[in-house]
């Protein structure tokens, strides 16, 4: 049966800790995802002036709640979580430029990931080898512009799990959705994914379309959001 992480007696209580000692453990332990966070927000701002207010307002919450975290658990996803829900509470609604979108930020943070592990974990779920091996082909400009052709919420989910690396659990508790759905959305963004490239693959000629056939979702997938 699983259990909640408890908070390490051995830890300072952060409520107890003077003004200067949260900002120094804030600065030292927060700061260094900032980079990480960034690359989340343009992927879902999809503009680097947004992102960085995003990003900015992020880290100020997270500061001024920071007495919130339980030492011992996952920090990254806590920051994500934040990071999640101000976006929705702000930038969502706001949308001041959907439209206009930076490529070398987004591109830079998939490129800088490690080896695009999105493969590697297309490769470990329901992709062929031979699938594989048509994706290695592929420029990054193609891998994030399927990416981005996504429904917010598969997007969001495959970014989750396929980029950044986080558990189910993680990104259910990122996304504030149960694991179950979570499941869903990365099974139909990955599947959405896979057909994107297919397509891209047929269109520039490294696959004949009778090479490989994508996977298609079922209509039960279809009526699940």
């Amino acid at each position: 049966m699983a259990t909640t992480p408890q908070q390490d007696s051995s830890s300072p209580v952060r409520q107890q800790l003077t003004d200067d000692e949260r900002r120094e453990i804030f600065v030292r332990d927060a700061m260094p995802y900032v980079d990480q966070l960034f690359g989340a927000a343009m992927r879902y701002t999809r503009n680097r002036t947004d992102a960085e207010d995003l990003v900015q307002e992020a880290m100020a919450k997270a500061y001024s709640s920071f007495h919130q975290f339980r030492p011992g658990t996952n920090l990254r996803a806590w920051l994500y979580r934040v990071l999640s829900t101000t976006y929705i509470n702000s930038y969502r609604k706001k949308q001041r430029r959907p439209q206009e979108v930076s490529a070398d930020g987004v591109k830079d943070n998939l490129e800088d990931s490690g080896d695009f592990s999105l493969f590697d974990r297309l490769e470990g779920g329901t992709t062929p080898s031979a699938e594989f091996e048509v994706m290695q082909q592929l420029p990054a400009q193609a891998v994030k512009d399927a990416l981005d052709g996504l429904p917010e919420q598969f997007r969001t989910a495959v970014y989750l799990a396929d980029v950044e690396g986080f558990s189910y659990a993680e990104i259910a508790e990122i996304m504030d959705t149960p694991i179950g759905t979570v499941m869903s959305r990365l099974h139909r963004g990955r599947s959405g994914l896979q057909k994107a490239l297919y397509d891209h693959a047929v269109r520039h000629g490294i696959i004949s379309p009778d090479d490989l056939t994508p996977d298609e979702p079922t209509d039960d997938e279809e009526r699940i959001s």
